[in-house]
């Protein structure tokens, strides 16, 4: 078993703290704005130009004009507001965003970043992933844990051309919760079902295994065996 995409936004959102600021990157991140918790005060920053999105439309809400970074379209809050791209990149190089919410092509054991091009591949920019790791106070990661191949997307040294270098502090996947600390990736949260082994067995750097982890996780075996 594993998360879902759904499951993974959902953990995502789980990272939000009353009255933050939060960029969220394309891809999987942008799904958070669908599970804010219900009464929490937090400001969703889309790069190109909003503050204040809000969770996806509904066909009968859905305004061609209101597009997010990735060319999806949104909603907006009540109080949002738009601006141009300078405006947005001076408040994330500014250090105003609390939280970024970013997809990755490879994580290394020391929180380096991938997350912008596969060489020989077409690419249309680097979008603002660069700005972001610099500027961001918090930036966590959701991806899915393998490549499509199999082959593990947390190794000890990216493979592909940086975003960033020890810029990611924690790594959210459809197996588990990762922390990057000194020691290296520590293993703080299992999705469920999914056993530590099954989460070393496609992560190629060692993992720290959180205390208690393994005895939860021995515990909720024997109960499921009983």
């Amino acid at each position: 078993m594993s998360w879902s995409r759904e499951d993974v936004a959902r953990r995502g959102a789980a990272e939000l703290r009353e009255g933050q600021y939060v960029n969220l990157g394309i891809g999987l991140p942008t799904l958070v704005a669908n599970y804010v918790p219900a009464g929490m005060n937090v400001c969703l920053q889309s790069e190109n130009g909003i503050l204040g999105v809000g969770p996806y439309p509904t066909e009968a809400e859905v305004d061609a004009d209101l597009i997010n970074a990735g060319k999806e379209t949104v909603t907006v809050l009540d109080g949002a507001s738009f601006f141009d791209s300078a405006m947005s990149f001076a408040m994330v190089r500014g250090g105003h965003i609390d939280l970024a919410l970013l997809g990755a092509m490879q994580v290394s054991r020391s929180g380096d970043l991938a997350n912008w091009m596969i060489p020989g591949k077409a690419v249309k920019g680097m979008g603002g992933a660069m700005d972001l790791v610099a500027g961001a106070k918090r930036v966590v990661v959701m991806m899915e844990h393998v490549a499509k191949d199999g082959s593990p997307k947390i190794l000890e040294r990216c493979t592909l051309p940086l975003t960033g270098r020890a810029v990611v502090d924690r790594v959210i996947t459809d197996l588990c919760v990762l922390d990057v600390q000194e020691n290296g990736l520590v293993l703080v949260e299992l999705a469920p079902g999914v056993t530590v082994e099954q989460v070393r067995s496609v992560t190629e750097p060692e993992l720290v295994v959180v205390e208690g982890l393994e005895g939860a996780e021995a515990a909720e075996a024997a109960e499921a065996t009983s």
